[in-house]
């Protein structure tokens, strides 16, 4: 690669200019991932005229649509994901997923060859649960539930046990993959006759093969938010944090369903849980947006995950904020100004594929279009599953509870089924 080394990636970041896509003046960014979320992302970037790559594991993925360039690649593999960013040349390289070769990219990032949003160390930690949890409860010190790591059944079931001279996890508790997403491979278990099946349901659901689960003790918390977390430029070119409102989800098998924002809370736990998600995106550093996972009850918090970009439950945002979290994410990256402000209250619900299929087909979409204060989001993905999430249904109200029963009657009508 010929361009000019770039700076630390701490330093705060901001292009001299924005150029014009598909000329030699474009500023490029390269999203890596390209499912329903970083489409929205690209869309975002698109608006501010960057050119676009997308990157995913498989063709047709929803942000290979609309992105200048698409590409396919098995991003786990180093040597695939180093030529392909030295082929391409992009300013900034986005990771979406987890699956990415990350010790690479912090190969990349130190050389001064690419900067990583946040930054390559941030994208390595948060995509693995042990490095996330360690860096939040060890070295930060913050309220988590207890943990243990496993590498194989009989830990696991000795970590639940306490039979390693450790406290016993107990019953219930959660089970999920060292790396996975939306909840894949992630179980609750309520005795003695789970644990196998926990564990080889770990195994099929993680995004690569660790062999390695964490095992939580469960908290028996009232609800659970998304506090998104923005780290951006200020006027002084110096990095500021702002909050959107918080956002309640429902979540199925580790999976969100439904989405709401705002989330009542009671002013010190939201207090609590603005200091929370400082403290790890302050340490994890960089520019963006990140989705901090929350348990509440009462006015206690405890942090659960981070993600270091927009999260699935933020979905919401783009009918209840000025900026919905994907633009808030382009913005921040790229060092422009960002504005957390609350449009309306309002919910998303999932639409699920329902069906087995290649290039289903949507019926009831007019209906559901026609509930009050409704919208709907279809993500063009090429194969549906039963559980995979194909759509989400958005709907405003002033009152919370409105729009959260509104966003599911919408939902409930869009019917997906084979062509």
């Amino acid at each position: 690669m010929s361009r000019t080394l770039l700076p630390a990636p701490t330093a705060p970041f901001q292009p001299a200019a924005l150029g014009t896509p598909l000329s030699p003046s474009a500023t490029k960014v390269m999203l890596l991932g390209s499912g329903e979320l970083g489409k929205e992302v690209l869309i975002a970037l698109q608006r501010l005229g960057v050119e676009t790559i997308a990157v995913d594991r498989y063709d047709s993925a929803p942000g290979q649509h609309v992105a200048h360039h698409a590409r396919t690649i098995t991003m786990s593999d180093p040597a695939q994901l180093r030529a392909l960013i030295e082929a391409e040349q992009p300013l900034l390289v986005v990771p979406e997923i987890e699956a990415i070769a990350t010790p690479e990219l912090e190969a990349l990032e130190a050389e001064g060859r690419v900067r990583v949003v946040p930054t390559a160390r941030a994208a390595r930690l948060t995509m693995d649960r042990e490095g996330i949890r360690r860096l939040a409860a060890e070295t930060l010190g913050l309220p988590t539930s207890p943990y243990v790591f496993a590498d194989s059944l009989a830990e696991l079931q000795g970590a639940i046990d306490g039979t390693d001279g450790r406290p016993a996890i107990g019953y219930p508790c959660i089970v999920k993959p060292v790396m996975s997403s939306s909840g894949k491979g992630q179980s609750k278990l309520n005795g003695p006759d789970d644990v196998a099946k926990a564990w080889d349901y770990a195994m099929a659901g993680g995004r690569v093969s660790h062999g390695r689960v964490i095992v939580e003790g469960f908290i028996d918390f009232d609800y659970e938010i998304t506090q998104l977390t923005v780290r951006a430029l200020d006027a002084n070119g110096q990095i500021t944090t702002h909050f959107c409102e918080p956002i309640g989800h429902v979540q199925v098998q580790g999976d969100y369903v439904e989405s709401w924002q705002p989330c009542r809370m009671a002013p010190q736990a939201l207090q609590r849980a603005r200091e929370i998600s400082k403290a790890v995106t302050d340490d994890l550093g960089g520019q963006g947006l990140f989705g901090v996972e929350l348990f509440v009850k009462g006015d206690e918090v405890w942090f659960s995950e981070v993600s270091p970009r927009p999260h699935d439950t933020g979905l919401v945002t783009l009918s209840t904020q000025v900026q919905s979290e994907f633009e808030l994410h382009a913005r921040a990256i790229l060092g422009l100004p960002v504005d957390t402000s609350l449009r309306s209250p309002g919910a998303s619900a999932v639409i699920y594929g329902g069906v087995e299929a290649t290039g289903i087909v949507f019926e009831g979409v007019a209906d559901a279009l026609r509930v009050p204060g409704a919208d709907v989001r279809l993500f063009g993905k090429p194969e549906s599953f039963a559980r995979r999430r194909m759509g989400v249904a958005l709907a405003v109200d002033a009152d919370i509870d409105v729009a959260r029963a509104r966003a599911k009657e919408a939902a409930g009508k869009v019917r997906p089924r084979q062509a």
